[in-house]
C-alpha cells in the first residue's frame, strides 16, 4: 500500500511540476513561447514523459486556466465578505478583479486570451466569477426585480470596460498607475450608480 501512494505522490509531483515549469516559461517568455519540449527541458524530462500526463498543450493551458479561476473566485469571495452592502460588495470585488489581473498577468493572459489564443474548454470553475457577480448584481438591482437576462447584460456590461481597461494596460498604454485607479473607479461608480 506504501508504495502506491508513494508512485501517486510522485505523479502528482510530476504533474505539479510540468505546471509550474509551463508557467514560469510564460512569465520569462510569454504564452507564445510555451513549447511541450521547452516544458520538458525546464524539469529535464523528455518530452514523452509530459505527454503521459497532458496530451498536448492545451492540456496544460486548460489546467492552469481552471487554476487560475480558482484563485480568482476566492479573491472575489473575499473581497465580497468586506461588505454588507451590495453596492460596496461589486466594487470591491470588481476593484480585486483588478488586481488579480495584474498580479498574476500571464494566468489573466490564459484565462481571457489576451495577447494570445483562448482556451476552448469550459468548466464549472469559469462560471464561479460570474456566478459570484452576477448574484451581487441582482441584490444592487433586487429593487428592479431584473429578470436573468438583465442581470447578465449588466454584468457584461461591468466586465466589457474592466477587462478592456486590463486589455489596454497589459498591452501598454502609457497611463499612469494613479490616472488607471481613477478610470477605474469612475467606471465601477458609473455603472453601479446606473443599476441602483
Amino acid at each position: 500500500m506504501a508504495s502506491k501512494d508513494r508512485i501517486l505522490r510522485q505523479k502528482e509531483e510530476t504533474r505539479k511540476n510540468i505546471l509550474d515549469a509551463a508557467y514560469t516559461i510564460a512569465k520569462e517568455e510569454g504564452w507564445q513561447s510555451l513549447s511541450m519540449r521547452k516544458i520538458a527541458d525546464k524539469i529535464e524530462y523528455t518530452a514523452p514523459i509530459i505527454y503521459e500526463y497532458f496530451s498536448n498543450k492545451d492540456a496544460i493551458l486548460q489546467e492552469l486556466t481552471l487554476k487560475g479561476f480558482i484563485s480568482l473566485t476566492k479573491d472575489l469571495e473575499k473581497a465580497k465578505s468586506l461588505s454588507e452592502d451590495p453596492a460596496e460588495q461589486l466594487e470591491k470585488m470588481w476593484m480585486a478583479y483588478w488586481d488579480f489581473a495584474f498580479s498574476d498577468k500571464e494566468l489573466y493572459q490564459v484565462m481571457y486570451g489576451v495577447q494570445m489564443n483562448c482556451c476552448s474548454g469550459r468548466c464549472s470553475a469559469t462560471e464561479n466569477p460570474y456566478n459570484l457577480f452576477t448574484g451581487v448584481i441582482a441584490e444592487v438591482m433586487k429593487s428592479q426585480n431584473p429578470s436573468k437576462e438583465v442581470i447578465k447584460q449588466k454584468y457584461f456590461t461591468f466586465f466589457s470596460v474592466i477587462h478592456g481597461l486590463v486589455s489596454v494596460n497589459m498591452i501598454g498604454n502609457g497611463l499612469s498607475t494613479i490616472t488607471n485607479d481613477q478610470i477605474l473607479k469612475d467606471a465601477i461608480g458609473g455603472i453601479i450608480k446606473s443599476i441602483q
